[in-house]
């Protein structure tokens, strides 16, 4: 497999939305800025937060979508025409309802399980959807029809804390994310709870 060129964390922009569920992506890719003492800078020509970074000696590109969830694609698809990059290429970091605070899953290509910005991502790329994604898991409140409300709010401190774990941990394998070692990785992540 050819590895990451791009990798977006999804969430909503603005000081209400900070450290909600629906921002574990963008969570995602801040720490990784961090981590790589890379500064994001807000692109009007990719309706984002974007950054270029060096990892495992390759040149990435880091994008937080500042459209709102619903609209993620737009962001994906002005990044990945301008610097040509393919969908498989791409991955994509998103809250998870379907797994528990406190564990991750990574996965090449698959449906986008009702969540709205994978749903944008997959129209806007043509319906292909080959890329990426990281999947942090935020837990389920239960109902279906609780889902917009849960996903807007704060965890609660203990699953934040968890969340925050899971971050931490998926970072350690950055290195072979990008370079495409999937199973690697998923040999290990998969089996972490924080």
């Amino acid at each position: 497999m050819a590895g990451f060129r791009l990798l977006v964390g999804l969430g909503n922009p603005g000081s209400e939305y900070e450290n909600t569920r629906h921002n574990a992506g963008a969570q995602w890719i801040e720490a990784l800025a961090r981590q790589s003492q890379c500064s994001l800078r807000s692109e009007k020509k990719f309706f984002g937060q974007f950054g270029k970074v060096y990892i495992a000696g390759e040149e990435c590109y880091l994008l937080i979508p500042t459209t709102y969830m619903n609209l993620s694609g737009k962001a994906v698809q002005a990044v990945s025409q301008f610097y040509k990059i393919p969908p498989e290429e791409i991955l994509v970091i998103h809250d998870e309802l379907d797994i528990a605070p406190g564990t991750a899953k990574l996965k090449q290509g698959g449906g986008h399980g009702g969540h709205n910005g994978l749903k944008d991502i997959i129209a806007k790329l043509a319906n292909n959807r080959e890329f990426g994604r990281l999947r942090i898991g935020i837990g389920h409140p239960g109902h279906a029809s609780q889902v917009a409300n849960y996903v807007l709010k704060k965890a609660a401190p203990d699953d934040y804390a968890k969340i925050e774990q899971t971050i931490d941990e998926s970072l350690r394998y950055i290195d072979d994310i990008v370079r495409g070692n999937l199973n690697a990785v998923m040999n290990q992540l998969h089996s972490f709870k924080a």
